[in-house]
């Protein structure tokens, strides 16, 4: 452990490394932008730059890069060496400046814009973070000095994921304060969300990989049938980690603990080849930046173990896809978490306000919520039986719902549940200290004892966008409380009528059953919850008026940039559509038909050898049947879906295109599967063009 521990951030810039090298005064100065805002002054930049530049060559540097995450939903950077004009002597110089850390200028036009930037508009801004530490990254281009930044245009509006992030943090932590403030807490200073992504994977063998162009292309199997075995024996999940499989996490381990992410638990998850990794909670946008880190480290190492790590929310039709729980929580600088109940959460009226006023965020703002866990993959996962539904609510379990309960018909709580003992039964074993309350995997957003579970985030996702709209939406209902119980002429009072009203209103959104039943979406239904069934139906939420005036209020967003994402949305969905269409039409022209076709032939063959010998050729015959008649569906599926592009391609409007995808395209490509899918189960496996899922989920 000693060398773990000594392993543990080695290759990032931390504030202990600055506190080594920087001048007291220098140091202060960084510590006092961090905690109070501001601006670092450019003698402390320029002192900053050097004492950067000499650790990150002292490990091997060459270059930095401004790091940043533009609406790709991945990272970006551009390598700049620190060499320098040489000297009268001709030696290299090596500098790297302030003005080069704090700013740099990519090309705006070449990334997502949603009109904000034209091709000829290219000037764009990157802005040193100075919250989330500068770390290295190795590779085969060498060490480079990455530099956590925004991403703005020229116009100044943000073109990535972090600044409204940011923005949101500042709203949340200003409205929080004023909560505490009623509660006497005169201490703290500052709120920050606190988060830990739980991130899901698949790793397959890489030969097998490239051979399937879908993989390659797509991130997802376009077709497959279903192996003989899946996960329905449940053996798989916290099962033995494989050994080709262990040796990669090791690996992982290494290099995540070396960048400063707290890479804590792994084990398999629920379906074949399937594995997650969790972290430790860290403040809101260095667990963003950190997740970006995971999913890249991931597809590194994995490609290093002849593995290739898929992200994709449904790699494989049939067995659960992945996700990344995204666990929310909320804590003061002086140590109070906002969302921890205590013993008698009924007598904390501190965290009773915190949840009505979550309960109401939740239940006002579902759409958005439910838009901020919208991607294409996510659509194949969200309510299939294996993720949360599409419908928004909050799981609270037995005390809390209780609590709830007797404040919405009494307006007071005078018991909580308490866990008690659970007795083993075995008088070798201890009897168990017994949570107040179950756990519920079905829930979207889960209250999970001191913190909120969003269990709806895709796997492939940045966890940017969740983190934004939550810390909107509380920052919102805690500015409209603690307006209304400053003005209060009795506090006491206030208080507890505000806390009834909001439960009372707002309860229709806490549900502790099974997510997953028919049962719920017609409940769900008669309460009055949205439910939003893919991306592009919440693609809206970004626009309406609601969500206007809430994020321009706080400064999170413009309306512009709102616009700007929604348009980006349709855009996104119509392009990855088209990709896996074509990837169908490719491997289904290229491959399959072809190599049913051949087999085809070779049953006829048989066929006609069969009956010269005199014998029956019955079975032979039906067989041939069965190839001939899914080839001619499959055929005329796969013109169907070249005539259904066709006509999306000339669709010139983006939110038209998209709809026209999502009814259109993504139907004819079902089509093109399902006689596929069934011509595999019958046709010679030597024959069979692509490996299988049972070769794809058994064979790492």
């Amino acid at each position: 452990m000693s060398e773990v521990t000594e392993l543990f951030a080695k290759n990032v810039f931390t504030l202990g490394k600055m506190k080594e090298r920087l001048p007291k005064n220098v140091y202060k100065e960084v510590v006092q932008v961090m905690e109070k805002g501001g601006e670092l002054s450019m003698d402390s930049a320029n002192v900053v730059a050097k004492a950067m530049k000499d650790w990150a060559e002292e490990n091997g540097a060459t270059h930095y890069t401004h790091w940043f995450q533009p609406l790709t939903g991945i990272t970006a950077e551009k390598h700049d060496a620190f060499v320098s004009l040489a000297d009268e002597d001709g030696h290299m110089i090596t500098e790297f400046s302030g003005k080069e850390l704090i700013k740099g200028e990519p090309d705006a036009s070449s990334f997502p814009s949603g009109g904000l930037r034209a091709t000829f508009e290219a000037r764009g801004y990157t802005a040193w973070d100075i919250t989330s530490p500068a770390f290295l990254k190795e590779s085969a281009c060498g060490v480079i000095l990455c530099i956590p930044t925004a991403f703005c245009s020229y116009t100044g509006e943000a073109l990535d994921k972090k600044t409204p992030l940011l923005r949101s943090m500042e709203a949340l932590s200003e409205q929080a304060i004023r909560i505490v403030r009623l509660f006497g807490n005169k201490e703290a200073t500052r709120v920050t969300p606190m988060v830990g992504p739980e991130q899901e994977y698949f790793l397959v063998d890489t030969d097998l990989y490239l051979q399937r162009s879908d993989l390659m292309f797509a991130g997802r199997t376009l077709f497959g049938a279903p192996a003989p075995k899946g996960q329905e024996m449940e053996d798989h999940y916290f099962g033995v980690i494989r050994e080709r499989v262990g040796s990669f996490m090791k690996d992982l381990n290494i290099e995540l603990w070396k960048l400063g992410v707290t890479a804590k638990t792994q084990h398999n998850e629920v379906a074949p080849a399937q594995h997650e990794l969790a972290p430790i909670f860290d403040t809101a946008n260095i667990a963003v930046d950190h997740n970006q880190l995971v999913m890249e480290t991931m597809k590194r190492v994995a490609i290093q173990h002849s593995m290739r790590c898929l992200l994709h929310e449904k790699p494989y039709a049939g067995v659960n896809g992945s996700g990344k729980h995204n666990n929310w929580s909320i804590n003061t600088d002086n140590g109070i978490n906002m969302l921890d109940p205590g013993d008698t959460p009924n007598e904390n009226l501190q965290f009773l306000l915190v949840l009505a006023c979550i309960m109401k965020a939740v239940d006002t703002h579902a759409d958005l919520l439910r838009q901020s866990a919208s991607d294409v993959g996510n659509d194949h996962r969200l309510g299939a039986n294996e993720a949360p539904p599409a419908i928004i609510s909050m799981f609270l379990g037995t005390q809390l719902e209780d609590v709830v309960k007797q404040l919405v018909e009494t307006g007071v709580a005078n018991s909580s549940i308490q866990g008690g003992k659970l007795e083993t039964g075995v008088s070798t074993l201890p009897d168990l200290v017994k949570d107040a309350t179950d756990r519920n995997r079905t829930s979207p957003f889960a209250f999970t004892g001191n913190k909120f579970e969003f269990r709806m985030v895709g796997s492939s996702d940045s966890i940017a966008s969740p983190n934004t709209i939550l810390n909107a939406i509380v920052a919102e209902a805690f500015d409209e409380a603690a307006t209304e119980l400053e003005a209060a002429d009795n506090f006491e009072e206030a208080l507890h009528d505000l806390i009834k009203r909001y439960m009372t209103k707002h309860q229709r959104i806490i549900f502790n059953g099974d997510g997953y039943a028919d049962a719920w979406v017609r409940e769900a239904e008669r309460r009055g919850l949205p439910n939003i069934r893919s991306m592009i139906e919440a693609a809206c939420a970004l626009t309406t008026d609601k969500s206007v005036a809430l994020f321009e209020k706080y400064g999170i967003f413009t309306r512009t940039e709102l616009e700007s994402r929604e348009e980006i949305i349709y855009e996104t969905y119509a392009k990855t559509i088209n990709i896996e269409a074509l990837t169908m039409i490719d491997m289904a022209g290229k491959q399959i038909i072809p190599a049913v076709v051949r087999y085809a032939r070779t049953l006829a063959d048989t066929v006609n050898a069969v009956k010269a010998a005199g014998a029956s050729a019955e079975a032979e015959i039906d067989l041939l049947n069965q190839v001939s008649e899914c080839l001619t569906i499959a055929q005329r599926a796969y013109s169907e879906l070249k005539y259904r592009l066709n006509e999306a391609a000339v669709i010139s409007d983006a939110k038209e295109q998209a709809f026209y995808y999502k009814d259109s395209v993504v139907v004819a490509m079902d089509a093109l599967r399902a006689p596929c899918d069934e011509l595999e189960m019958i046709v010679d496996k030597d024959v069979w063009p692509i490996p299988t899922y049972g070769e794809l989920m058994f064979e790492v």
